[in-house]
């Protein structure tokens, strides 16, 4: 599932800050008008125990990235009128009591329902304003409902339970003409709703894991919530997991978060992402709407994209349903670890965790820790991409005696406490670290090249539609992060080889 979602600028206070789950984001400038006062605004409610938000680039930038780069969106055009929603806009217009958009109409393209333009759109134009009186939100919640869930029912699974009951109410639901427009079971393709053997496909990603992960979660709000739809039998008759699962992600992937709180908003979230797009939505709490400012020009019959985040294809799958064929903020999660064999393990774990660097899941029982790379974008670079606490695991890790580690640990006293972060003294002992961190990295390259190889071919006889798609998904996905392994060697390779060189001359 891809789809799922002012006039002149004033001297009025700018909108409040939108944010995925309550993460700041830089300010924008509204670029309709001689005069740009600073405008705030933020991306698609993604998990918050999950992926963290790098900052945007500057519009110029992304302008510029535009052309270089492709995404799942870029200049897709109409394929149909949406029949089956067609009367949505009018419908929200009159409960609203003001227009929401002139300039967008709702259609099909190759990703599902989406917003496409309907006259010319320049860039700076305000294309919709949705008010706070037609989003849903979890005062929304009939109050009998709400009085009886414990403080542990989340915001997004009491928005998940207010879906359930406008959906089970059909036609008599205010909300009517929204529901029956949300994405139905076999039209989502988010990983939470793949078979063991589709899941089995992207078992070499941390994607596979997280998605366990959050389908037990969602299990668990399930089994909070039961009890209570259980009181009430005339409205949650026959629900089942499968429903809660379907409007648990309906609310996840699609929720916007606002100083007011979580919010479906209606009409807005059936736009598309794009991964280069620097339109986000905007919150204005005096006037109390959402906005969206188009970033670029469009012409009728173009669809028009919105920015969900800066997010990698390690978190496109499980929260929205969709990959990236090309996604510039790829990043893959590497496990590395102290072996148990090693003599020194308890003191390399003590000093890891007490200058915290990098992070220890449980410095006691585990031996291993995680790390996000993300691409090099030059192998002749300074390595920006790799972590400088990898490489300081690594750093010691290849440690052999209790000296090596107390020099290290008094090299972070004198500096700024962090550990192993510059190049170890001995040049031997520095390649030793960057060699085992290739090798480890080479290992994982292995896999993920058999992975790929693994996946049934595109054309095969018997391939539904929605395996071919999911396929594919998986394909995006591990190509991405085969790539961004790929980087990462590149770079420790011309590193170990300059390495060898000094030797060399030093030996001379």
């Amino acid at each position: 599932m891809h789809s799922h979602f002012p006039g002149p600028a004033s001297s009025d206070p700018p909108p409040t800050l939108c944010t995925r789950r309550g993460r700041k984001l830089p300010k924008r400038r509204r670029t309709n008008s001689l005069s740009t006062p600073m405008l705030q605004g933020g991306h698609r409610l993604s998990k918050l125990w999950r992926s963290p938000i790098t900052p945007l680039f500057n519009l110029c930038h992304r302008l510029l990235i535009n052309f270089k780069f492709s995404s799942l969106s870029q200049a897709k055009g109409l394929d149909s009128l949406d029949e089956e929603c067609e009367e949505f806009l009018p419908w929200l217009e009159r409960k609203a009591g003001v227009e929401i958009s002139s300039v967008l109409s709702i259609g099909k393209s190759a990703y599902g329902r989406s917003l496409f333009a309907s006259e010319i759109i320049r860039t700076g134009d305000c294309i919709s304003k949705v008010p706070y009186s037609v989003q849903i939100t979890p005062d929304n919640l009939l109050p009998k409902i709400k009085a009886l869930l414990s403080n542990k029912v989340g915001t997004v699974a009491k928005l998940a339970i207010i879906l359930l009951v406008e959906q089970k109410m059909g036609q008599d639901s205010e909300w009517a003409s929204y529901i029956s427009c949300l994405p139905q079971h076999g039209e989502i393709h988010s990983t939470i709703f793949w078979s063991e053997y589709e899941l089995d496909m992207i078992r070499q990603s941390s994607v596979y894991q997280e998605t366990i992960n959050q389908k037990s979660k969602i299990e668990e709000d399930f089994a909070a919530v039961v009890p209570v739809l259980e009181q009430f039998p005339e409205i949650f008759e026959s629900i089942t997991l499968k429903d809660f699962m379907r409007a648990y992600f309906l609310v996840t992937s699609r929720a916007w978060e606002s100083t007011k709180g979580l919010s479906l908003i209606p009409f807005t979230d059936f736009m598309n992402h794009d991964g280069v797009s620097d339109s986000i939505v905007l919150f204005d709490e005096d006037k109390k709407l959402s906005e969206v400012i188009a970033d670029r020009n469009y012409v009728p019959g173009q669809e028009v994209l919105i920015n969900y985040g800066n997010f990698p294809n390690a978190t496109l799958p499980l929260d929205f349903g969709f990959t990236l064929p090309y996604n510039i903020h790829d990043q893959v999660q590497i496990h590395f670890n102290i072996p148990y064999h090693d003599c020194l393990r308890e003191m390399k774990l003590e000093l890891l965790q007490q200058h915290s660097t990098p992070k220890l899941k449980d410095a006691i029982n585990c031996s291993e820790d995680t790390f996000l790379i993300k691409e090099v974008r030059s192998p002749r670079g300074k390595g920006k991409g790799l972590p400088q606490s990898l490489r300081a695991f690594a750093r010691v890790l290849c440690c052999t005696a209790p000296e090596e580690l107390s020099d290290l640990a008094m090299e972070a006293a004198q500096m700024d406490g962090r550990l192993a972060r510059q190049p170890l003294k001995d040049s031997r002992r520095e390649l030793l670290a960057h060699e085992m961190l290739l090798s480890h990295i080479t290992h994982l390259m292995q896999k993920y090249d058999v992975a790929i190889k693994s996946l049934a071919p595109a054309n095969f006889p018997s391939m539904s539609k929605k395996f071919a798609l999911r396929r594919q998904m998986a394909h995006d996905l591990l190509t991405g992060e085969l790539r961004v392994l790929n980087s990462a060697s590149a770079w420790l390779n011309n590193y170990c080889a300059a390495l060898r060189a000094t030797i060399h001359c030093q030996s001379q």
